[in-house]
C-alpha cells in the first residue's frame, strides 16, 4: 500500500527524469546521430570519392 508521500516522491523522480531526457539525453543523442552519420559519410568519401560520374 502506498502513501501520499510515496506518490509524490515517485512523481518528483518522474519529473526530474523526464526533465533529463528532453534537456540533456535527447539533444546530445541527436547531436550524436547527426554527428556520426557525417562521419560516416566524410569516411566513405575518402575511401570511394566523391559522388557523381567518374570524370
Amino acid at each position: 500500500m502506498t502513501t501520499d508521500n510515496d506518490k509524490s516522491v515517485q512523481k518528483s523522480k518522474e519529473t526530474r527524469l523526464f526533465l533529463f531526457l528532453v534537456v540533456c539525453f535527447f539533444p546530445l543523442l541527436s547531436i550524436a546521430l547527426v554527428g556520426g552519420y557525417g562521419f560516416f559519410i566524410w569516411f566513405m568519401q575518402m575511401l570511394l570519392g566523391p559522388p557523381g560520374p567518374p570524370s
